[in-house]
């Protein structure tokens, strides 16, 4: 047999040993086992803690927060979609490294997500709720630019159950309330009139303001959230049924609109304005929320007040200040006026 073939089948022998070796050396004995893989890594995987572990995970902790979850809109979404990997979750035990590849590799690659508390609730509301074609109808949908104001999404909304809730909803007013509230806004009527029709434009017609905002913000002034010294010094003996009593009485009256003389393009400025004002509000000024004031037919020269009080901060309120913060002078005017001309209802 020559010698060149001779040579070439040792070097072919040569390289057969070479690869049974390496097969034998770097390949797992359970690669094959089940399909073209690691047997084992099946087992290895399942005795793995998971990474995501669900949001019953959170419940032993959180469960205020949880049972509210559970109950709300939002219980589609689990708590890991915006709190990033339970299994990322800081505990008073520092957790012990996983040395296995696949384990570091996973939570190497969960980093980027680990929101324990969002920053920013804007930019993660509005992966879900920015208004864009093909969204489906029932997953509600904003104008980003107009409906914030500016603001962060939490200021409104309960980020556990975001829908807007009638809060601060009173109870049917009983006929003993409003009697009680007549005669103790005797008090009042030098201020705001006999029957809740101010004759000054500098202070506020209470006749027909939603019953649950009047309540509400006499227990401001009580806690000094609001600022003024004649209403502090009043609402400060005030307890709560007098509270309630008072709100009753002024809500059950029938409203009367202030008007504006402001020049028609004033008025128009303001309605372009007052988009951001329309969920609280109303896009006629008229709040359907009780627990938020309507602005229809409110005296000119009191919302222009109001407005720069809560600039100023004597009115404290997160979102009514993240709305402001922007206005001049001018503008204030042009809300004040488009307002004070609507029609209460």
């Amino acid at each position: 047999m020559p010698k060149h073939i001779v040579r070439l089948i040792f070097l072919i022998g040569i390289l057969g040993v070479a690869i049974i070796a390496a097969r034998v050396i770097f390949v797992d004995k359970s690669f094959g086992i089940y399909g073209h893989y690691r047997g084992d890594a099946v087992a290895e995987i399942a005795s793995d803690t998971p990474i995501y572990q669900g949001a019953a995970s959170c419940q032993s902790c959180h469960e205020e927060r949880h049972s509210m979850w559970l109950k709300g809109a939002h219980k589609v979404v689990t708590c890991e979609t915006c709190h990033g990997a339970s299994a990322k979750h800081p505990t008073t035990k520092p957790a012990p490294v996983d040395p296995r590849p696949h384990a570091r590799i996973a939570a190497e690659r969960l980093d980027h997500v680990k929101l324990l508390i969002p920053p920013d609730s804007v930019k993660l509301c509005t992966l879900c709720h920015e208004k864009m074609p093909g969204r489906p109808a029932l997953q509600r949908q904003i104008e980003v630019s107009s409906h914030t104001g500016g603001q962060q999404c939490i200021v409104c909304h309960n980020p556990h159950s975001p829908k807007l809730a009638a809060a601060g909803v009173p109870k049917a007013a009983k006929p003993s309330d409003v009697s009680a509230g007549r005669k103790k806004s005797a008090a009042c009527a030098g201020c705001h009139g006999a029957e809740g029709l101010s004759p000054n434009p500098a202070w506020p017609s209470l006749a027909g303001q939603q019953r649950g905002y009047l309540d509400s913000a006499l227990q401001a002034y009580k806690a000094g959230k609001r600022r003024d010294p004649m209403m502090t010094n009043l609402a400060k003996d005030l307890s709560e049924a007098d509270m309630t009593e008072l709100a009753a009485f002024y809500a059950g009256l029938r409203c009367q609109s202030a008007g504006t003389s402001a020049a028609a393009s004033v008025v128009s400025a303001g309605k372009a304005k007052a988009a951001a004002c329309v969920a609280c509000h109303g896009a006629e000024g008229v709040s359907s929320n009780p627990a938020w004031p309507s602005l229809a037919g409110l005296q000119e020269t009191y919302l222009v007040n109001a407005l720069k009080a809560y600039q100023t901060g004597a009115r404290q309120d997160p979102m009514m200040a993240g709305l402001v913060k922007g206005l001049n002078d001018a503008e204030i005017g042009q809300l004040a006026a488009y307002y004070a001309g609507l029609k209460c209802k």
